[in-house]
């Protein structure tokens, strides 16, 4: 399987050791793909700040190397705020490319689900399921 990530801009200087961590260890939004078949992320990038620019164009530069499925990072959903485009950002993605699109990366720190019971973006942010994992693997992605 060959996937492309989107960051938030506003953590474009992120090396991307979680999400490339959560791939290898299929954790989190890459949880769905077998462990026994190869996972190869073939672009990685930011949307380009909002409202999300390098969304119209990106995804044809990782479909090019190969993307079968492009993941929207853990960034997006768990940052403060969180982003308000991802729901568009997969729908435009997936009408324009034909391409499945995943919200999330890797598990959501255990730090951010604590601050956002507090918040308003409680439903929203730990609604993501696949996203939230044991409080272990939680604390493990701090």
């Amino acid at each position: 399987m060959k996937v492309g990530i989107f960051i938030c801009d506003r953590y474009r200087d992120c090396a991307g050791g979680k999400c490339f961590r959560s791939a290898r260890e299929r954790e989190g939004g890459f949880a769905r793909y077998p462990a026994d078949e190869p996972l190869e992320i073939v672009g990685y990038t930011s949307c380009g700040g909002c409202p999300g620019g390098n969304i119209e164009y990106a995804p044809e530069e990782m479909l090019k190397n190969g993307a079968e499925a492009i993941h929207l990072a853990t960034g997006l959903v768990v940052g403060f705020p969180p982003c308000p485009w991802t729901d568009y950002f997969k729908e435009f993605i997936e009408h324009r490319y034909g391409v499945p699109v995943v919200i999330g990366t890797h598990p959501i720190p255990e730090h951010y689900v604590k601050a956002h019971e507090a918040l308003k973006s409680k439903e929203k942010v730990l609604g993501v399921t696949e996203l939230m994992a044991t409080p272990e693997l939680r604390e493990a992605y701090e």
